[in-house]
């Protein structure tokens, strides 16, 4: 019977969303992190449940076709990539196989697959960083990523995910914090002010705007914000975002604009946007564009009335817009409202508007109202679209339903609710927008029976 801290042999045959290698022994599944499928591994076991157990690779005997060198020197630690140690070949392999096997496992559907969209860069691709700060163990400053599972900074100098001149920001920010005495947040103790870095940069434009997450004002943050743009001219804007709560969300309520402006000025798929800090944006911009040229192949917006929930700052509907009759937008987040309604106007689209409401609620109205779109395009969050918002989509009757989707177990539970009410999802592809990280997005084209 196996148990903690025995030493066994395992292949590995397959890897999980969470990018774990599987391997089973004694009739168990074992977890292998930084594994890959085709290792011979020599590995502790660490933790034993019921059907499966956890192990800890402790040596590659035979390392598999799809092993390459890790080239970060904090992946091991970092909670941020899980696919380092293998080619992007087989990881986009694997990402495939995440969204065949939540359609068919979880939807209980069969689609047609398309071949899987890989993005161009794996390196350097995101047009927005999130560091909390913290102090380590010798009272330093630092900036960097949570450890798996857990609220302990791993500091972080060059994330190879980010755009260098990030890590130049961070670190120029870092010293500035200590050089003006403010002080860094302490999360158990719900003291100090700095709690987290937040950059986003225009993919096209280059700007990029700075939000420092504070707990509270001070004055030395203006002095602090004038002395990062002097140094950096591509920053366009700083803004104070205030968060006294003790909270894990990472974003407060109240913004204060110190320098610049609020806002980042992009082209997405031909469309001028601004895009506020709290706004959703996709964060590997030409790799976004391609999925919303894929999302508008399926949605055939010509001449038609569509429906975009989730919408954000409004990019996928107004990716449409020169083509479509009419385009209705619904989000919750009031600043993308506004983000959205600016951005069609900046984009001479008079037939886009946009309502401030939670998707199932503007949904459920408009049913109400009688409103019928041809289309409706869904890009709900990673926890999915609720019971109120497919039913009112499905009482809509549109032709078609194309969905965006960043988590293939909750896109295959929906398509499976929306197949009860009527539409068959004909066709899906996965898009990879985050390399080296387990996520990935795929779009799905539901048709009406």
């Amino acid at each position: 019977m196996m148990k903690k801290n025995d030493i066994v042999t395992l292949e590995i045959t397959a890897l999980t969303n969470e990018g774990n290698g599987v391997a089973r022994h004694e009739g168990m599944a074992v977890f292998v992190p930084m594994t890959a499928a085709g290792d011979v591994v020599s590995c502790r076991i660490v933790k034993v449940l019921k059907s499966y157990a956890y192990a800890r690779a402790e040596e590659i005997i035979t390392p598999s076709p799809d092993r390459v060198d890790n080239d970060c020197p904090v992946y091991a630690k970092c909670g941020g990539c899980s696919f380092r140690h293998i080619s992007y070949g087989a990881e986009l392999r694997a990402k495939e196989g995440f969204v065949r096997d939540a359609f068919g496992r979880i939807g209980g559907l069969s689609p047609v697959f398309m071949d899987i969209c890989g993005s161009d860069s794996v390196a350097g691709y995101r047009n927005k960083l999130q560091m909390p700060v913290a102090r380590d163990e010798n009272g330093a400053a630092v900036c960097g990523f949570y450890s798996a599972r857990s609220h302990r900074v791993v500091p972080v100098e060059r994330c190879l995910l980010q755009p260098e001149l990030f890590s130049e920001i961070t670190a120029y920010i870092m010293r500035a914090a200590e050089r003006l005495h403010i002080s860094i947040y302490n999360e158990e103790k719900h003291e100090g002010v700095l709690r987290h870095i937040f950059l986003r940069k225009g993919h096209y434009s280059g700007e990029i705007c700075l939000c420092l997450v504070v707990r509270r004002k001070v004055p030395e943050l203006s002095r602090l914000a004038e002395e990062v743009c002097g140094k950096f001219p591509q920053i366009t804007g700083v803004v104070l975002n205030i968060n006294h709560e003790k909270t894990n969300v990472i974003l407060g309520d109240k913004g204060i604009v110190l320098r610049g402006k609020a806002t980042v000025s992009d082209i997405m798929c031909g469309v001028k946007v601004e895009i506020s800090p709290q706004a959703f944006y996709q964060v590997n911009t030409p790799a976004a564009e391609r999925l919303y040229a894929q999302a508008r192949e399926f949605a055939e917006p010509k001449g038609k009335t569509l429906l975009d929930l989730y919408c954000g700052a409004g990019t996928i509907g107004l990716s449409m817009a020169g083509e479509a009759a009419r385009v209705i937008g619904a989000e919750i987040v009031p600043a993308a409202v506004e983000n959205a309604r600016q951005n069609a106007l900046r984009s001479g689209f008079s037939n886009a508007e946009f309502i401030c409401a939670d998707a199932g609620e503007a949904a459920e109205a408009l049913a109400k109202k009688g409103t019928s779109p041809d289309v409706i395009i869904l890009d709900p969050p990673r926890k999915g679209c609720d019971e109120k918002t497919l039913s009112a989509c499905a009482e809509m009757s549109p032709g078609r339903i194309v969905m965006i989707s960043c988590n293939p177990a909750t896109a295959a539970r929906d398509c499976k609710r929306l197949s009860e009410l009527g539409y068959i999802a004909e066709t899906v592809r996965a898009f990879d927008l985050f390399p080296r990280t387990t996520h990935v997005e795929c779009v799905v084209k539901l048709i009406k029976k």
